[in-house]
C-alpha cells in the first residue's frame, strides 16, 4: 500500500509562487508513475501535470502550460508541483497521485490511471 501525503499548500495574492510537495512511502517511489490533479467543491478532479517514474517525460494540462512545472526526486521519494504566477482560478484542492505498473517513460493522463491518492492539499489565491 502507498501512502501519499501532500503539503505546501495555502493562501496567496495573486502573482505569487508556491511549491507543493507530495511524499510517498510504502513502496520503491521509482516504481511510480506521479500525477498532480486539482478539484473545485461542486466540479469533477481535473488534471494538472504527471511525470513518468524516471521524471524524463511531463506532461501538463492547457491551462497550466507555462507556469506549472511537475518534478521528482525519486532519492527523496517526494514529487513536487512548482506553481508561478497563481491566478485566482488556481484556487482548488490538490491531489498527488501514484500509479503502479507502467514503463519507465509512461505519463498517465487520467485519473482512472492512477492507483493511490493523496488527501489533498488547499490552495487558496485571493485577488
Amino acid at each position: 500500500q502507498v501512502q501519499l501525503v501532500e503539503s505546501g499548500g495555502g493562501l496567496v495574492q495573486v502573482g505569487d509562487s508556491l511549491r507543493l510537495s507530495c511524499a510517498a512511502s510504502g513502496r520503491a517511489f521509482s516504481d511510480l508513475a506521479m500525477g498532480w490533479f486539482r478539484q473545485v467543491p461542486g466540479q469533477d478532479r481535473k488534471f494538472v501535470a504527471t511525470i513518468s517514474r524516471s521524471g524524463s517525460n511531463t506532461w501538463y494540462a492547457d491551462s497550466v502550460k507555462g507556469r506549472f512545472t511537475i518534478s521528482r526526486d525519486n532519492a527523496k521519494n517526494t514529487v513536487y508541483l512548482q506553481i508561478n504566477s497563481l491566478k485566482p482560478e488556481d484556487t482548488a484542492t490538490y491531489y498527488c497521485a501514484a500509479g503502479a505498473g507502467y514503463s519507465t517513460e509512461y505519463i498517465p493522463q487520467f485519473d482512472y490511471l492512477y492507483d493511490y491518492w493523496g488527501q489533498g492539499t488547499q490552495v487558496t489565491v485571493s485577488s
